[in-house]
C-alpha cells in the first residue's frame, strides 16, 4: 500500500525586488534540492514580492531559507485576502488547533506590520494590530526578544507613482525563518582582498550557486575560474572548488593589480587567499594553469556542478592555446621565463566546448549553470546552445545595456554521454545559428559608439 503524500501547508515568501528573473528558478532549484517541488497556490505573479506556496512541513521552509538570496522572509500563512473583511473572514477560518500552540498564556509575542510601497505612520499601525483583537492572543506582548512574531503584509502594488489609498492585498502569518540576504554584503566584491576585472556580483555568484544546487560535499569546477569569485559561493554552502585558467598570472596571482592605486599584486592576493579570508580554505582543491578547449581530466563523471563565467570579449578576451606554428605576434609573456601562445577562441566555439565537457564530465542530475552574452535586437530561443545529454533548466536574462544582455542559463545532465554525442551540434544541423555569438563583441562597441554620439548630438542642441 503506498504511502500518502504530506499534507501541503500554505507558507507566504516575501522576496527581494532585485534580479526578479533569477528568483523563480532559484526557489524551484531550492525546493527540489531540500526534497520538495515548487507548488505555488495562485498563479505567481513574477514581479510582486508576495508568493503563496504549498511546501510540505515548516523544516523544508527552513531549509529553503537557509540558502535562498533572493527571498527575505517566509511566515506560516494563517489568513490573507483583497481587503481588511476578506483577511479577517480567513484568519476566522484558520484552524484554532494550529494556531493555538503559539498562542498559550506562558509565550511572548509581538505583530510586526510591513508595507510594500507605501509607508505608514505609527498611529495607523497600531490601528491595524488593534483590529485583530479577535484573534485568540493569551500570552504577553515582548518588542525586544518574543518567542513568536507575526507580520500582517500589505501590497500596494507595484507603481510608486499611483498608489492606491487600500492595499490590494494583505497576508498574515506566522514569521518563520529569515533568507540569506546578509551573504550579500559580507561577501562583498569590495571587501575582497583579490579581484579581477570581471570579478562576479557576490549576490549573482549565490545565485548561480543555487541554480546549480550546489550542496556540502559536492564537487564544483569552475574552466573559466579568473580570480576564483564564483569558488567562494559553492565553497560557502560546503562543496570542494576547483577551476582551470589559461592565464597564468591570475592563477599564480603575479601581475598587475585591478584595485585603483596599486600597482602590482601582494602575497595575499590569489584564489587560496579568498577562500581563506572567509574560512573557506579547506574547501580549495586546486587551480590549475589550463585550455579550457582542451580537456586535462581523466574520462568519467567527475563532477556534481560546473559554474562559470566564460569570457566574451568585452574586458577580458577569449582565448585559448595556439601551436607554434602561428604568429610569432601572439607569444604573450606571463612571468620572467613562462611565454606561451595564444589563438583566438570564437564565442560558439567556447559554449559548445562548454556544453560538452559538461555532459561528459557532470555526474548525471549535475547541473552546468553559464553567463551567455546576448546581442537583444537579434535574440530568439533558438541561438541557446543546445546538447542531447542536457536539459534547458532555465533561463533568465540581465541586462546590460539597451542593446546588450547576458543570459543566466542553467542545464542539468538527463542522459550518460556518448562518444556520438560529441559533435551532435554540428550533425542534426543546429551549429549555424550559435555563430552569432562570434560578433557579439563588435556588436557590443557599435552599440556604445552610437549612444555616445547620440549623447553628444543630443548635448549640442
Amino acid at each position: 500500500m503506498a504511502l500518502a503524500a504530506p499534507a501541503l501547508r500554505r507558507y507566504l515568501l516575501l522576496l527581494a525586488q532585485e534580479h526578479l528573473e533569477f528568483r523563480l528558478p532559484e526557489i524551484t532549484s531550492l525546493l527540489s534540492l531540500c526534497g520538495g517541488q515548487f507548488s505555488g497556490e495562485q498563479e505567481i505573479r513574477v514581479n510582486s514580492p508576495f508568493w503563496i506556496l504549498n511546501i510540505p512541513s515548516e523544516e523544508m521552509a527552513r531549509g529553503l531559507m537557509k540558502r535562498t538570496v533572493c527571498a527575505k522572509s517566509i511566515f506560516e500563512l494563517w489568513g490573507h485576502g483583497r481587503s481588511a473583511e476578506e483577511l479577517y473572514a480567513s484568519l476566522k477560518n484558520y484552524p484554532t488547533d494550529k494556531m493555538l500552540p503559539y498562542l498559550q498564556s506562558d509565550s511572548t509575542y509581538k505583530v510586526h506590520i510591513h508595507t510594500f510601497n507605501k509607508t505608514l505612520t505609527q498611529a495607523q499601525k497600531i490601528k491595524k494590530i488593534d483590529a485583530l483583537e479577535f484573534l485568540p492572543f493569551k500570552g504577553k506582548v515582548n518588542l525586544k526578544n518574543p518567542e513568536h512574531i507575526f507580520w500582517i503584509l500589505e501590497d500596494y502594488g507595484m507603481n510608486p507613482n499611483d498608489v492606491p489609498e487600500e492595499p490590494i492585498h494583505l497576508y498574515f502569518g506566522r514569521w518563520i525563518a529569515d533568507g540569506q540576504r546578509e551573504l550579500i554584503e559580507s561577501y562583498s566584491v569590495k571587501k575582497r582582498h583579490f579581484i579581477g576585472n570581471t570579478s562576479m556580483d557576490a549576490c549573482l555568484s549565490f545565485i548561480m550557486a543555487n541554480h546549480g544546487r550546489v550542496k556540502p560535499n559536492d564537487i564544483v569546477y569552475d574552466p573559466f575560474v579568473g580570480t576564483g569569485g564564483l569558488l567562494i559561493s559553492s565553497a560557502h554552502f560546503g562543496a570542494y572548488v576547483c577551476g582551470t585558467d589559461i592565464d597564468y598570472n591570475t592563477i599564480h596571482g603575479l601581475g598587475k593589480a585591478s584595485r585603483k592605486n596599486q600597482k602590482w599584486r601582494g602575497p595575499d592576493e590569489n584564489i587560496r587567499a579568498s577562500l581563506r579570508q572567509y574560512g573557506l580554505e579547506k574547501y580549495y582543491l586546486d587551480a590549475l594553469v589550463a585550455d579550457s578547449s582542451r580537456p586535462i581530466w581523466r574520462k568519467g563523471m567527475l563532477f556534481d556542478a560546473i559554474i562559470t563565467d566564460p569570457p566574451y570579449g568585452i574586458r577580458e578576451a577569449p582565448r585559448r592555446m595556439g601551436s607554434q606554428k602561428e604568429t610569432v605576434k601572439s607569444v604573450e609573456r606571463s612571468t620572467e621565463n613562462h611565454f606561451f601562445v595564444s589563438s583566438s577562441y570564437h564565442l560558439s566555439d567556447i559554449f559548445f566546448d562548454l556544453l560538452k565537457f559538461g555532459a561528459e564530465y557532470l555526474v548525471m542530475g549535475g547541473r552546468l549553470v553559464y553567463w551567455l552574452p546576448i546581442y537583444r535586437p537579434e535574440y530568439t530561443e533558438e541561438i541557446i546552445p543546445r546538447h542531447p545529454c542536457l536539459k534547458l533548466i532555465s533561463n533568465c536574462e540581465q541586462m546590460l545595456s539597451s542593446h546588450t544582455s547576458r543570459r543566466l542559463i542553467t542545464m542539468e545532465k538527463v542522459k550518460e554521454f556518448k562518444d556520438q554525442d560529441e559533435n551532435s551540434y554540428v550533425l542534426d544541423g543546429q551549429y549555424m545559428p550559435y555563430r552569432g555569438h562570434n560578433s557579439f563583441r563588435e556588436k557590443y562597441f557599435s552599440g556604445v559608439t552610437k549612444r555616445i554620439a547620440k549623447e553628444e548630438k543630443d548635448n549640442q542642441k
